[in-house]
């Protein structure tokens, strides 16, 4: 009998921060060595050995933008053959421009229009840039749980 090696799967804490109905995300790194390099995606990343994701995602969001909420809520647990997604959620309660940008290359608050829409534009690098397609995922996932049903 021969067995199988299944190595551990990669494991991120992500946020979604949420301000006036519009959703705070990071236009990453146009670098190939990352998942979805220059697509608009959550704040958070990778636990450390025998961190918590809860632990994470604070951590990730000190260094990535120099806040993080007083109240963040795990909202979802995403799985795949690959990767664990812890998604965190919590209100942004500071202005955008009291953020420090501490990694990629730009951020912005998305509007449920262009998450629907799947990509938005940077004034920063004066280009439009798509939505990473788990992020979008998510995203729509929450915008029509919260949406108003008619």
């Amino acid at each position: 009998m021969t067995e199988s090696f299944n190595p551990p799967r990669t494991q991120v804490a992500i946020a979604i921060l949420e301000q006036q109905g519009h959703y705070l995300m990071q236009l990453r790194d146009d670098d190939p060595a990352i998942l979805y390099p220059g697509h608009w995606g959550f704040f958070g990343g990778h636990l450390e050995p025998g961190e918590t994701a809860a632990i994470a995602i604070r951590r990730e969001l000190l260094e990535e933008i120099g806040h993080c909420p007083t109240q963040l809520e795990l909202w979802q647990r995403y799985e795949t053959q690959h990767i664990i997604r812890h998604v965190y959620y919590g209100k942004l309660e500071v202005p955008l421009t009291q953020l420090v940008l501490g990694e990629g290359i730009d951020m912005a608050l998305l509007s449920p229009a262009e998450i629907v829409q799947g990509s938005c534009y940077s004034p920063k690098i004066k280009a439009w840039r798509p939505l990473g397609q788990p992020h979008q995922q998510i995203l729509r996932e929450l915008i029509a749980l919260t949406s108003p049903q008619t």
